[in-house]
């Protein structure tokens, strides 16, 4: 059984985002910051250089890049120098994990954010933060799990889809689920209609998710998780 108390107003919510990409969710957070006093981003991680760097430039907020290893090629000196010698993919893959836990660990999180991450956390990055990072899937959960989902929903003929905010586990869309909001699909609506539909959601739904985080906290038993009282 995982447990999170809330911490507002004795304090905001203390946030890492994790991004790979345009950091839209990643705005939508610093954008909320004065109407939301309960949450304080503190930091941004990426895996790559990214749009998203720059919206936290501007913002003052520091940016770590954890770059993974790539499957195809050797580990090197430069890139992880305590895997140089250990050169199989799967290795390199735990040191990048265990790089990434402790980059984002140095900004001491209540709640590890991935907000278009597109990147699948292992066992070390999550015998850390397992039961305190989120994800937001553009789908209502546990339906269209995957990078597609949109594009899987739309040629599956669903009627309705929508935006999914869960707790990140060891699978692939399958922790257990915070809050999620439904979204329409119209005849006619192509994967990037109904994306754009589902993006004006899950922004929304991302910061009132973390807000009651921070006022109300959670208890989850790794299958189901429900907000305090």
């Amino acid at each position: 059984m995982i447990r999170v108390d809330p911490v507002f107003p004795g304090r905001p919510l203390r946030l890492v985002v994790l991004a790979s990409g345009e950091g839209t969710l990643f705005q939508s957070l610093l954008d909320a910051r004065r109407e939301t006093p309960s949450l304080s981003v503190q930091a941004l991680v990426t895996d790559k250089p990214c749009p998203a760097i720059d919206r936290a430039h501007r913002a003052d907020i520091p940016v770590a890049t954890i770059t993974p290893p790539r499957k195809n090629a050797p580990a090197t000196p430069e890139d992880h120098p305590a895997t140089c010698h250990q050169d199989t993919y799967a290795e390199r893959r735990r040191q990048w994990n265990s790089e990434l836990a402790q980059a984002v660990q140095q900004y001491d999180p209540d709640i590890v954010v991935s907000a278009g991450f597109m990147r699948i956390v292992g066992d070390e990055f999550l015998a850390r933060f397992g039961g305190r990072m989120t994800n937001t899937h553009p789908a209502l959960l546990p339906s269209f799990p995957g990078a597609h989902a949109v594009a899987d929903a739309v040629a599956y003929g669903a009627k309705i889809t929508g935006s999914t905010i869960h707790l990140v586990d060891s699978g692939v869309d399958t922790g257990p689920i915070l809050d999620q909001e439904a979204v329409p699909i119209h005849d006619g609506d192509t994967p990037d209609t109904v994306h754009r539909r589902i993006k004006t959601v899950e922004r929304r739904l991302l910061v009132s998710t973390l807000d009651a985080i921070a006022r109300r906290g959670y208890i989850s038993d790794g299958r189901k998780a429900s907000f305090l009282p």
